[in-house]
């Protein structure tokens, strides 16, 4: 299992091609290396401490679905350390377990979010327009609400790097309308078979971000797939209507900087060591909910 935190990645002789909030990306050739760090950003700023393990379990994770999902058209190559190209083996350490090989492809430029309950910029945007980017809902809603069914709420990135949500009429608008049709579809279908295999195992999935590429045309499933970081999950035993329930993911992270006096812009705060703890069990919780197994 991973142990130490780690928050840099070092490969010398390999092309980076970016660094994300928390994943950096090595140009392979005909495949990318990605490897997910442990660092953690909350407010749109990367923190000094990184949370243990945090890496490894989006990556094993996203992995997992990749996997479960099989039939839907994907990016992911592999995860085994042991089936990377030989350039990489030198690194075993910094990589084993934290990193996947992908294919290449061209991003569309719309995230994919579907949302099952009314929780975070839905639940405020329901409170002035009893409506979700342009999908108007039944009246009498409340927070955390489950909605009548799944709906699509697709986003576009920013330039300041913030989600602006979007309706699906501007979302035609820029894919295409064959294009928005299909992403919506599969969206829909990947949120539903993913929240029907986590409430069997005590995870409320209330929503999530998908991304899609393609190559020569064919659409693909990108990025990475319901994790604590691309979606907001629940424990279905202390679900209440009307309420913020706890979540799997960077809750005791937020909750810790709100009642600091901090402006939430670089430099951000040192962590205490509880918070940090706590949260790197919540990141590892969700991992072995979801897919029965222990982090490696």
């Amino acid at each position: 299992m991973q142990t130490a935190a780690q928050s840099m990645v070092d490969l010398p002789g390999i092309k980076k091609l970016r660094s994300g909030k928390v994943r950096e990306v090595y140009d392979l050739g005909d495949t990318l290396l990605f490897v997910a760090t442990d660092r953690i950003s909350a407010f749109d700023v990367v923190l000094p401490n990184p949370i243990p393990k945090k890496g490894a379990v989006l990556n094993q994770l996203s992995a997992f679905w990749f996997n479960h999902f099989g039939r839907i058209d994907n990016h992911f190559v592999t995860a085994d350390f042991d089936r990377f190209p030989k350039q990489l083996r030198p690194f075993r350490e910094q990589l084993a377990g934290r990193s996947m090989i992908v294919r290449k492809t061209k991003p569309l430029p719309v995230e994919c979010v579907v949302r099952g309950y009314l929780a975070g910029s839905g639940w405020k945007e329901y409170q002035q327009s009893q409506s979700v980017c342009g999908i108007k809902l039944p009246p009498g809603l409340k927070l955390a609400s489950q909605l009548p069914e799944p709906i699509f709420t697709p986003a576009t990135k920013a330039e300041s790097g913030h989600d602006e949500n979007i309706d699906m009429s501007r979302c035609a608008q820029i894919l295409g309308d064959e294009v928005a049709e299909r992403v919506k579809k599969l969206s829909l279908e990947i949120y539903s078979a993913g929240r029907k295999h986590a409430a069997q195992r005590g995870i409320i999935v209330a929503d999530t971000k998908f991304e899609f590429g393609t190559i020569d045309g064919a659409l693909l499933l990108i990025d990475e797939v319901l994790t604590p970081d691309s979606s907001r999950f629940w424990p279905a035993d202390q679900y209440v209507v009307g309420e913020s329930p706890p979540s799997f993911d960077k809750q005791f992270v937020r909750d810790y900087l709100e009642t600091l006096d901090w402006a939430k812009r670089p430099p951000a705060p040192q962590l205490p060591g509880d918070v940090v703890a706590r949260t790197a069990a919540k990141y590892v919780e969700a991992f072995e909910r979801l897919t029965g197994e222990k982090l490696r």
